[in-house]
């Protein structure tokens, strides 16, 4: 096991999801899907829904006055802020962790900056802040993912419609973590971005959902790997695998592509959709590794890009 792994970690996650909820399996017909389509292979039977008022800043603000409410830290107390966002305010100026930054009342101090990534954007998030902390010396970061995809999302497009939901989620990254973060294995294959885009004549969200499963299916497994070895963990010491959760089949898929049991890679989003980057600290904030000790993270998907990494218990 690889030991020599950076000063910061993760203290803390704190998540936010609209209560409004879209029922899939009432609109499956209008769509021409099945319930066994939903249940089986995208897994999802309820969409969360944010206010039609609400932007990713509000969202990203959600989380984290959660996360305060936890009081582990304090506004005042953070020294940078990061948000994970491709579905930005308005027109994108200024930056979603700039209005964040002021509508929490953090110090002038507190560095703050966007990074536009999609499914990967929350392990990609976490080696940039803690990257940022070590070299810097800093106590207290945020990292925010918050990317509602409904405003994207044509409402009669079976591929996307009934898959992402609303939600964001807080990590508090602290010097005396609850979490070590192991090293990264990342990639891109840009040669495939126009698989998932958001088309310039009608704004609005495409998936080749095909492509994306098979994209998952050749790459995660050997990203894992990767990671794995790069922290020096063999596969039976891992206690739980913490999967984008791309859809249901991509997930089955991955846990049979890696051979292990369902339950140590779940799906858990069926209730509110795919949250994009926010879908791994939504899952942990929930409690699906509060009794683990080694846990894998990957995220992947839009780009095509991917991030996989460990984490130990500190």
């Amino acid at each position: 096991m690889n030991t020599d792994i950076g000063q910061v970690g993760i203290t803390d996650i704190a998540c936010y999801l609209p209560e409004e909820r879209v029922c899939n399996i009432t609109r499956a017909p209008e769509l021409e899907a099945s319930e066994e389509l939903l249940r089986e292979k995208i897994g999802v039977l309820k969409i969360s829904r944010m206010l039609p008022e609400h932007e990713a800043s509000d969202l990203a603000v959600l989380a984290a006055k959660q996360l305060f409410e936890k009081g582990a830290v304090k506004p005042e107390e953070i020294d940078c802020l990061v948000v994970v966002t491709q579905n930005p305010d308005d027109h994108g100026l200024p930056h979603v962790s700039a209005r964040v930054h002021g509508k929490l009342g953090l110090a002038r101090h507190c560095a703050a900056f966007d990074i536009s990534l999609g499914c990967s954007g929350f392990v990609y998030g976490l080696a940039v802040i803690t990257s940022l902390m070590n070299a810097q010396g800093l106590k207290r970061g945020l990292l925010i993912t918050a990317d509602p995809y409904s405003k994207i999302v044509n409402p009669l497009d079976r591929n996307t419609s009934l898959l992402f939901g609303d939600g964001a989620a807080a990590t508090l990254i602290t010097d005396h973590p609850v979490w070590k973060v192991g090293r990264f294995d990342m990639g891109s294959e840009g040669s495939d971005w126009d698989q998932i885009e958001v088309q310039p004549e009608s704004g609005q969200l495409f998936m080749n959902g095909r492509a994306v499963l098979n994209f998952a299916a050749k790459i995660v497994p050997d990203s894992i790997r990767r990671a794995m070895q790069l922290n020096g963990v063999d596969m039976p010491q891992v206690d739980r695998f913490v999967l984008h959760q791309g859809s249901r089949h991509i997930v089955t898929q991955l846990a049979k592509r890696l051979d292990v049991p369902l339950d140590k890679a779940p799906f858990v989003a069926g209730e509110y959709g795919n949250t994009v980057s926010s879908s791994i600290p939504i899952m942990m904030s929930q409690g699906a590794v509060d009794a683990d000790d080694i846990v894998v993270l990957s995220g992947f998907g839009v780009g095509l890009s991917w991030a996989s990494t460990v984490l130990f218990r500190a």
